[in-house]
């Protein structure tokens, strides 16, 4: 138990100790929820245009919605492309909004793969810390490209071992999708025919329908495992798609009776503190949590979400 609150204590610090926080009310958990709870994190930080939306137009977009429900996000960026003029600009942008600024690794490397070390990961994390942790919003989580934080246990151990030692924490996302394959399909089919024929209203209800049935799949499971509502994490990108639905994304969430907050909030409920054994480490932690029990194998899948699940869907839909 001792070691469980120093952890929920240091999140809070990654969280909320650096330079000049934002005036966000402030808020409190509320021990025992009596309906689902969601918050919003991103993924990458993609600097061109899109489909014709020029890079700051779509960017804009998404701080928009989010000012216009007053959330707060935690954006996990890539380092690669964030040191140019567009990248730095970036950043810039969703700092000042107040939104908080993670590690997502420099080149977002799959390391599960035996190609990719324990020391590529140390650089990997290093090398964007030094460009995001000039951020006055910048907090020391890390989340793992795909997900995927070593193909062994051995390889596992040493990640988690350079984690600590740059005191940095596991950015966990407890629901996952496929937003960026939503996003794919929709880009090359604006691409395809343009903007005006690409009837986005049928691109928009798949993708709302799709979200809001994985937040209730890992709703689900969290509370088989957990018995109690949590506060969740979910996983989207830096893409089209949310820059043209996630208002409609956080209204739908409402519609169905969730309470949505901010990330910063999300991050201090304990399950982030819940560290699975090296063996089951990967995935959306409430997957791991699922399959280290041994309780829930027959509604797992692997991988957990990929295009796979629902490119026929897609297809029989005409999108």
């Amino acid at each position: 138990m001792k070691n469980n609150r120093l952890s929920i204590l240091l999140i809070s610090m990654l969280l909320f100790g650096c330079k000049n926080a934002p005036t966000t009310p402030s808020k409190k958990i509320t021990s025992t929820p009596t309906k689902p709870i969601v918050s919003f994190t991103f993924d990458d930080g993609i600097t061109s245009a899109l489909a014709g939306f020029e890079f700051e137009e779509w960017n804009g977009m998404i701080l928009s919605h989010l000012d216009n429900e007053n959330l707060k996000a935690v954006f996990f960026v890539t380092g690669k492309n964030k040191s140019d003029e567009k990248g730095q600009f970036l950043l810039k942008s969703w700092n000042d909004k107040g939104h908080r600024i993670a590690n997502h690794s420099f080149t977002h490397p799959n390391f599960n793969s035996e190609t990719n070390s324990a020391g590529l990961f140390e650089k990997e994390l290093l090398k964007t810390d030094s460009i995001i942790s000039k951020f006055e919003h910048s907090v020391k989580l890390f989340r793992f490209p795909y997900l995927k934080e070593g193909q062994n246990a051995r390889k596992v151990d040493s990640i988690r071992t350079i984690l600590a030692a740059n005191k940095y924490s596991n950015g966990y996302v407890t629901i996952d999708a496929s937003d960026w394959y939503v996003n794919q399909r929709l880009i090359q089919r604006m691409r395809e025919v343009g903007y005006d024929k690409t009837e986005i209203e049928k691109f928009r209800d798949f993708y709302l329908h799709h979200i809001l049935e994985r937040a209730d799949f890992y709703e689900k499971l969290s509370f088989g495992i957990n018995e109690k509502h949590i506060n969740h994490t979910l996983l989207l990108h830096h893409n089209l798609t949310s820059a043209l639905f996630l208002g409609d994304l956080v209204e739908k969430f409402k519609e169905k009776g969730w309470d949505v907050v901010d990330a910063t909030l999300a991050y201090q409920d304990p399950i982030f503190t819940t560290v699975p054994d090296l063996d089951f480490a990967g995935e959306s932690l409430i997957y791991a949590m699922a399959k280290q029990s041994g309780k829930y194998d027959r509604l797992l899948r692997y991988p957990a979400e990929d295009s796979r699940y629902e490119k026929q869907k897609m297809d029989e839909l005409g999108l």
